[in-house]
């Protein structure tokens, strides 16, 4: 695995990331490698994909729906 040193971080930043590892009960180190990877990951999804996201993101729907049959 690759390692990566970033340097001149305002302390202002490193707080803030110690303190958004610290909700997420992870280091910052790990907490850096989870924005890391968000960042990066691939957007391209088809619309079913985003709507599964979207509901899981709000609980979920439920909609009564009756299919047309006709053709």
């Amino acid at each position: 695995m690759a390692a990566v040193t970033i340097r001149n971080i305002p302390e202002a930043t490193h707080r803030a990331l110690k303190l958004r590892a610290a909700n997420h009960s992870r280091s910052t180190e790990a907490e850096i490698r989870a924005i890391l990877e968000e960042a990066t990951k691939p957007k391209d999804i088809g619309l079913g994909t985003a709507l599964y996201n979207l509901g899981r993101k709000y609980g979920g729907v439920e909609l009564d729906v009756e299919r047309d049959r006709s053709p």
